[in-house]
């Protein structure tokens, strides 16, 4: 704990914020019954080889009890938002590594993780709430299935953490119009404007704004996720068919997240056609962007929608590039436009050669089928250039503008065009 509230010292005095991450390996316990206590320690040993091999030196890794282990990061970001994202990328990346196959005298085991998360900035807070947050965290994640991560939100907290009044929380934030959209601008290799990716906030009305990756997963438990997805399907719609009146942002585009359980709908195409009727817009001014999961999911489903969708004239798009094992093979059947390249892989060009190969080839690859490349996550002018040189043409992040209101974005506008 020492080194624990040395870090929140730092974080007071710098304003950058910190994260604390907790993590509880599945089923831990039913393994060790299974195979006997000395199988448990080893692989409780290479768990922990696994979660040490990613950390940074700053980083600090320590086993708190059984099969229980805490990563505190102490230096992420002084944007909140930044922060929030730099640590689910984080975890999730721990995630995946923990999920891989453990293999003993020729025989592969399976053991996956719950990951809790929470952020600090400073020592107002104290370690031990801290700890018990990104705990709660954990345990949510535990309650949606396992093998999966949950950031800590006070509101759920406050809540409950119960499903029916969790949902009930989050219906009437749609209903009384507390969800907001926020757009990131997507710029050219001119840096003029190409359109934008809409975000969604909840906007507290005690709390302030609540990220997307502290209430999304949450939602993604009920049938509520529907409700919100589509609402953002509507709301960008309606900002397009705004934009159409006027020549300077006629041609715009918005590009807008698709949940899994959204594309699963079997009337989905139908509410996609049935939108672009009602609000008159152009369909190619709009991007459904999908994940390689979705997809991969269910290929022969997913196919028959994605080109429905191109008859229909959508733009679409596959997400989060590079974080699935998605051939080329795969990419030549569906019907794409372009690919966005996993922010991951940006933040690391000029740290990781690989990583910076990965995109390079990411972008050749694009260029030989013939589909468009964005980059996300562009926080730097060294990225930038390297992104152009490899010949990416268009890009988004916190280089040209945090996600931001409408109303700041259409100021925006003017200045780079």
């Amino acid at each position: 704990m020492e080194r624990f509230r040395s870090a929140q010292l730092q974080s007071g005095s710098t304003g950058v914020y910190g994260a604390l991450l907790f993590l509880d390996l599945d089923r831990f316990k039913t393994f060790n019954d299974t195979f006997g206590r000395d199988r448990g320690d080893w692989l409780l040993v290479e768990a922990a080889k696994r979660i040490q091999s990613f950390m940074f030196e700053e980083n600090i890794v320590a086993r708190l009890d059984g099969d229980e282990f805490g990563v505190l990061i102490g230096s992420l970001d002084e944007n909140a938002e930044s922060a929030s994202v730099k640590v689910v990328q984080f975890a999730e990346r721990i995630r995946a590594l923990l999920d891989a196959p453990y293999r003993f005298n020729g025989q592969d085991y399976l053991c996956s993780s719950s990951i809790g998360m929470t952020l600090f900035q400073g020592n107002e807070t104290a370690a031990i709430s801290i700890l018990n947050q990104a705990e709660m965290a954990m345990y949510q994640a535990k309650g949606a299935g396992g093998n999966t991560v949950r950031f800590f939100d006070e509101a759920v907290q406050m809540a409950g953490e119960t499903g029916p009044v969790l949902e009930a929380y989050l219906r009437r934030a749609l209903s009384s119009q507390a969800l907001k959209l926020y757009f990131q601008i997507q710029v050219d290799s001119e840096l003029h404007p190409l359109g934008a990716e809409v975000l969604l906030r909840w906007n507290h009305p005690t709390r302030g704004l609540i990220f997307p990756a502290q209430f999304i997963p949450l939602a993604e438990e009920s049938d509520l996720i529907l409700d919100i997805g589509y609402w953002v399907l509507e709301a960008a719609c309606k900002q397009l068919s705004v934009w159409s009146e006027y020549g300077e942002t006629e041609r715009l585009t918005l590009a807008v997240n698709v949940s899994a359980q959204q594309f699963k709908q079997y009337d989905f195409v139908g509410k996609i056609a049935t939108l672009l009727g009602i609000y008159n817009i152009t369909a190619s001014r709009l991007t459904l962007e999908l994940t390689e999961s979705i997809v991969l999911n269910d290929l022969t489903d997913g196919l028959s929608k994605m080109h429905a969708l191109k008859a229909l004239g959508v733009g679409l798009a596959i997400d989060n590039f590079g974080t699935c094992h998605f051939s080329s093979t795969y990419l030549n059947q569906l019907p794409l436009d372009k690919i966005k390249i996993d922010k991951r892989f940006v933040h690391d060009i000029g740290v990781d050669p690989n990583e910076a190969v990965m995109v390079q080839a990411v972008i050749d690859m694009t260029k030989h089928l013939s589909l468009e490349v964005v980059a996300e996550g562009v926080e730097t002018e060294a990225q930038l250039s390297y992104l152009k040189a490899q010949g990416c043409r268009a890009y988004q992040g916190f280089l040209f503008s945090k996600p931001i209101t409408i109303e700041q974005f259409e100021v925006l506008l003017p200045q780079m065009c």
